[in-house]
Order: C-alpha cells, then structure tokens, then sequence
C-alpha cells in the first residue's frame, strides 16, 4: 500500500516549484491532490495533467491565499468536491527583498500577507474539517532564514520564523484532537530563482553547505511525504531543516 493512500492534500501555492513537487510526490503515494494558486494558467494546467496522469483525482483552484473569505470558500468548496482533507500544506509564498533602511511598508505589509496570514487563514478553515475527522496533518513550508535571520530579507525571515511558531501552536491546540502541525525550513534549493542568481552568488552558497551541493525540490518533498504520511504519527511542533546541513 502507498503511503497516502486514501488521503486527500491540500497545497497552497502548488503550481510551479517546491509545491508542485511536493503535490507529484503525494500523488506517486496514492493521495489524490487539491492546490490553489492566484491563478490556474497554463502551468497550473499543466500541473493538473501531470498529476492526474499519475491515477489519482486532482483539481487546481484559484484563490488569493492572503484573502480571508476566498480561502473559506475554497476550502469549502474542496471539502464538498473531495469529501475529506487529511492533509494542508502551507506552501504560498513570495519575496521583496530589501535592507530594513530601504524595505517599504507595502513591501513588508505583502509578504507577511502572502507567507504568514495565507497560513493561519488556511488552518482556520481547515482545522474544523480536520477536528470532526479526528485528525490530519499540517506542513508550514518556512526557510532556514526564518530560524537563523538573513540580511536584506527582514519581512521574509519574520513572516517564516512566524509558520515555525505557528506549527509549535497549533500542535498544542489541537493534538488532542489528532491533528498535527510541523514546519520544513528548507535551505538553498534549486528552483527557477535561484538558478537566476549569478553563477558567482551560487557557487558561494554551496562551498558553505557540507554537502557540497545545493537541495533539490524533490528532497523538499520527500520529507513532506513523511510528514503527511503516517511514518510520523508521533511528530509534532517540530521544525526539520532540509539543507545539507548549512546550519546546525
């Protein structure tokens, strides 16, 4: 038997990047898959007929995590059109780097927005589907910043140390009722915005890695498919850094 077979994922944020690799990885393990994104474009198309083709039931949705109301509704509306939902990954996420002296209002007003409140307006809805089910597991995507600050980066490293304390919370809110919370704080991965950056920049960053390479998405999702799965039915209000080990 698949690891998440007969579980519904909902993925925040999943068309494209970490997200989509994590709602693949679900899929190969039997989960049929439920994501949002601000828009369902063609690479949210795309996504759709990549996880399908995988045999299980999939649907993209269109929402502004960061709004209140639109993730009721659509959480609403993912329930009634799944039935269930066992799983919530809080992956929606944007960056607007700035030093502190030069960072806007708007700028930090739009990340904690997107990162942090699309997180706590997600689990609000959720946790009442996940209470009468008496249980379900819940992944905050946050970033090894968000544990160790970066420079430049104030408004993304608060708005990720935020889902860390988030997961804590919410474990102790709702342990008792099955429900379990815990945060992935990746490191430095390989997505379309890192391979922008210059050569010089990335090889800087990997020489500081002990594993002398930079992450992959699929390492990302590999230990988001153990944190859905029932391997970690004991684990809770934890944090797990996947980054080769750059910071210990």
């Amino acid at each position: 038997m698949k690891l998440l077979e007969g579980k519904v994922a909902l993925i925040t944020g999943a068309a494209r990047g970490i997200g989509k690799a994590i709602a693949l990885k679900f899929a190969s393990e039997g989960a049929d898959v439920a994501f949002t994104d601000l828009v369902i474009d063609e690479n949210g198309k795309a996504t759709e007929q990549e996880i399908a083709a995988l045999g299980v039931k999939v649907k993209g949705y269109a929402s502004n995590a960061a709004k209140f109301d639109e993730t009721e509704q659509v959480v609403n509306q993912v329930k009634a059109d799944f039935g269930h939902i066992d799983i919530l990954v809080n992956n929606a996420g944007i960056t607007k780097d700035a030093l502190m002296l030069k960072m806007t209002e708007a700028m930090w007003d739009a990340v904690i927005a997107v990162n942090l409140k699309s997180a706590f307006n997600f689990i609000h809805a959720v946790t009442p589907i996940m209470s009468r089910q008496r249980g379900g597991s819940i992944i905050n995507m946050s970033s090894v910043v968000g544990v160790h600050g970066n420079a430049g980066q104030c408004n993304y490293a608060a708005s990720k140390a935020g889902l860390i304390s988030l997961a804590k919370s919410i474990s102790q809110e709702m342990g008792r009722r099955g429900i379990r919370a815990n945060a992935i704080a990746p490191g430095f991965i390989d997505t379309a915005m890192t391979e922008a950056l210059p050569e010089n920049i990335r090889k800087e960053w990997v020489e500081r890695i002990p594993l002398r390479r930079a992450g992959t998405v699929d390492d990302i999702a590999n230990v988001a498919t153990f944190l859905a799965s029932d391997m970690s039915s004991y684990v809770a209000g934890q944090v797990i850094q996947v980054d080769g080990g750059m910071n210990m």
